[in-house]
């Protein structure tokens, strides 16, 4: 089986009063992601008593320093391409966004929003981290309709098929790579392992977080972002030693020594967590911690229709807001 994008990776090109406006693919993909992200993340924020209007916030905030992480990130990378030339540096249309700059960029935004409205940043990042997965697994399907980001040729009974004009070196060299060959479709196999990683955070968060009862609760504040580094980067790693187009720094590929820090750093962090030795956890106030205990006792022992007033429920949830 064999995937072949579309010849172009505009959904549309037009003129609207000699104003030219076109619509990418590629774009639209990330905003759909975005969307549904936002949408999912919703939802959990409602259960975790946050108004949804952070949610909407902080996803106009994320999209933009996630963008700006991310082109800075490969520039910097990709220095001598971009050397002396400001313009280009900006201009999108040229391609390069590296996705750790996104996530970069993505957790600086979380940090100055949390920080703003006085909200505990590891309860925030845990509210949001499943829908940032989701939106990686969809916004790489961009990947696919610019025809970039596919790896070495295979074997496979599937694969996806790249136009010359798309081809890094040696691929171009139609004679020992015709028309036909196909290519390992990286984009694909990244996407199925960020949506089965969304899964298994939400059930990880349903069994033994926020969402499960007291008694079966074993995460802590910080661990569902923490598990998302190990799990994303483990993927990234053996899925970017099949790409073509890795940016390198000397003879390392750059994905994987950051996938390789990100999975140390969040195995260490996810044991500090559970050691109790949390130097980054908000301290919950002295004259809220009672409130907190009685709280959990009174969720456990109370019957299932007894319900707490959403202002009292949302003091005892959020005591830094």
């Amino acid at each position: 089986m064999e995937l072949y994008p579309p010849d172009d990776p505009f959904l549309f090109r037009t003129v609207i009063f000699g104003i030219p406006l076109a619509v990418r693919w590629y774009g639209l993909l990330i905003m759909t992601g975005a969307l549904l992200a936002a949408w999912l993340v919703t939802r959990r924020a409602q259960r975790r008593n946050y108004d949804p209007d952070h949610v909407w916030n902080q996803l106009m905030l994320g999209l933009i320093m996630g963008i700006i992480g991310a082109r800075i990130y490969y520039v910097a990378f990709e220095w001598e391409r971009f050397a002396g030339d400001p313009l280009r540096m900006i201009n999108l249309t040229t391609g390069g966004l590296a996705i750790h700059g996104a996530i970069i960029g993505g957790i600086l935004s979380a940090l100055l929003y949390t920080r703003y409205h006085k909200i505990r940043f590891w309860d925030w990042a845990d509210t949001c981290i499943p829908g940032f997965l989701l939106a990686q697994g969809i916004g790489r399907w961009g990947n696919f309709f610019n025809q970039e980001a596919y790896g070495t040729p295979t074997d496979l009974p599937f694969g996806v098929k790249i136009d010359a004009a798309h081809r890094l070196p040696p691929y171009n060299d139609l004679l020992r790579y015709p028309p036909n060959t196909l290519f390992h479709a990286t984009f694909l196999y990244e996407s199925i392992w960020n949506l089965i990683g969304v899964g298994l955070l939400l059930l990880a968060d349903r069994r033994f977080g926020r969402a499960a009862p007291p008694a079966q609760r074993r995460l802590r504040p910080g661990d569902l972002l923490f598990l998302y580094a190990i799990y994303y980067s483990l993927g990234r790693v053996w899925i970017e030693g099949l790409r073509t187009d890795s940016l390198y720094l000397g003879p390392l590929r750059v994905a994987q020594l950051i996938s390789l820090l990100l999975m140390l750093g969040g195995a260490v962090a996810l044991l500090l967590n559970h050691l109790g030795t949390r130097p980054w956890t908000e301290p919950v106030p002295a004259d809220r911690a009672e409130d907190a205990r009685a709280a959990d006792t009174a969720e456990q022992s109370a019957p299932a229709t007894t319900e707490m007033s959403a202002e009292r429920q949302s003091e005892l949830e959020n005591p830094a807001r």
